[in-house]
């Protein structure tokens, strides 16, 4: 007995969202996993970031948010989008990916970090306004690292683990079909 077109259809298209969902969640609970960990350290752990550090949180929201939509697709049935924006996703993951290695330097002291990885001064602000902004706002320097394992600094894990995804993410994404 042969079965029906539209039983076939619907199989296809199951098959094809099971296998893309592994894929489209790991960018989104990687990014998560990342953002929770440096939220922990900051809030928690007492280690304030400095503006690399800040910088490299973007992206991983950026991946989060386009890997939620991305999961949301998949589970409605639109796998052509959920490939395109989970592309995206790993994207961003190499971006943060990016933004980590130049910090790495910057840490190392290969090169020397933006102009927002010190203090810096404003124009045609008082002597007393200037003095209590300098009291109150903690100097967070880029080129010292607040914490490290086995010698290796959180921006070095994020180069590391977010390169490596962002680039899994990508091969894999390509290769899938939709």
């Amino acid at each position: 007995m042969a079965r029906p077109q539209a039983y076939i259809c619907c199989m296809a298209s199951y098959r094809s969202r099971s296998r893309l969902m592994p894929l489209v969640v790991l960018a989104p609970l990687y990014s998560g996993a990342a953002l929770a960990v440096a939220l922990a350290s900051q809030f928690w752990g007492a280690l304030q970031p400095c503006a690399l550090c800040l910088y490299q949180r973007w992206p991983h929201a950026v991946a989060l948010g386009l890997g939620i939509i991305a999961v949301l697709l998949v589970r409605s049935g639109h796998t052509r989008p959920a490939r395109s924006l989970t592309y995206l996703a790993g994207l961003a993951l190499l971006a943060t990916a990016g933004i980590a290695a130049f910090h790495m330097g910057v840490e190392w002291r290969w090169w020397e970090g933006t102009s927002s990885c010190g203090a810096t001064l404003g124009a045609g602000v008082s002597v007393e306004a200037l003095r209590a902004a300098l009291l109150a706002t903690p100097v967070v320097r880029c080129d010292a690292v607040a914490w490290s394992f086995l010698g290796i600094s959180m921006a070095g894990y994020n180069f590391i683990l977010s390169g490596l995804l962002g680039i899994i993410v990508l091969i894999r994404t390509a290769r899938s079909k939709a």
